[in-house]
């Protein structure tokens, strides 16, 4: 018997595979939500790539409610997301485009599986990121895609957002975290400043268990130094 239910949306990026595999081998069943599979889920669903922001709502509604049952969610992570860089000068809106996709169109879906799926007392967590507290011009797409997140976050948060009761909502905002592509892409840099994987599933896993459990809406920066991370509420 596992110890509760928990989706994955992005289960099949760097973070998103470290949560399946963290949340399995702590007996959960889990759910993974993706443009292609996890093989390591329980059970792992395909977004129609090529689908309307509704058309991929509805797909995962439909398909998530099929899998559940009668059962309901302990957590809902959405994790998925990706980065693109650029001011306004060249492609603001392809790029722009390209990241409301990754980030606004998986987190409220990521919501909307929450208002239906989850129980009550149940942990969505979201996606955001520290720099998009501020301006980015270098990035302007994925400050606004992100922005948006953090908004949904505090919306979620409030009563009457159909969100059920005694929910935590939640959004991480990363620096860097510690993922091949990144190591890949910046191999000077320093890696003791950058969050593990590990650490941000474990994060996940206590939320989940109901362990050190932050006040719903906020937006918590992750600030590693000499691989030491600590939670940094964005009030």
């Amino acid at each position: 018997m596992s110890v509760g239910r928990v989706l994955v949306y992005g289960g099949k990026g760097a973070l998103g595979a470290a949560c399946v595999s963290h949340f399995k081998s702590n007996n959960y069943w889990v759910g993974s939500i993706d443009l292609s599979e996890n093989e390591q889920a329980d059970v792992s669903i395909v977004v129609p790539r090529d689908g309307s922001w509704t058309e991929q709502e509805q797909h995962v509604l439909a398909k998530v409610g099929d899998v559940l049952q009668d059962h309901k969610l302990d957590a809902v992570i959405c994790v998925a997301g990706g980065w693109a860089g650029g001011n306004a000068k060249k492609d603001l809106a392809k790029n722009a485009d390209l990241m409301w996709r990754q980030s606004v169109w998986t987190s409220t879906i990521s919501a909307a599986v929450a208002a239906h799926y989850l129980k009550d007392g149940g942990v969505l967590a979201l996606t955001g990121a520290k720099p998009a507290l501020q301006g980015t011009p270098g990035m302007i797409g994925y400050g606004m895609s992100k922005a948006a997140v953090h908004q949904l976050t505090r919306s979620l948060a409030g009563s009457d957002s159909g969100m059920p009761t005694d929910s935590l909502v939640v959004s991480i905002l990363p620096v860097t975290l510690d993922t091949p592509m990144n190591r890949k892409w910046m191999p000077k840099a320093d890696f003791t400043t950058w969050t593990t994987l590990t650490e941000v599933a474990e994060l996940f896993h206590k939320w989940t268990k109901g362990v050190e459990r932050p006040k719903s809406g906020s937006l918590l920066q992750l600030i590693t130094k000499d691989s030491k991370t600590k939670l940094v509420d964005s009030e």
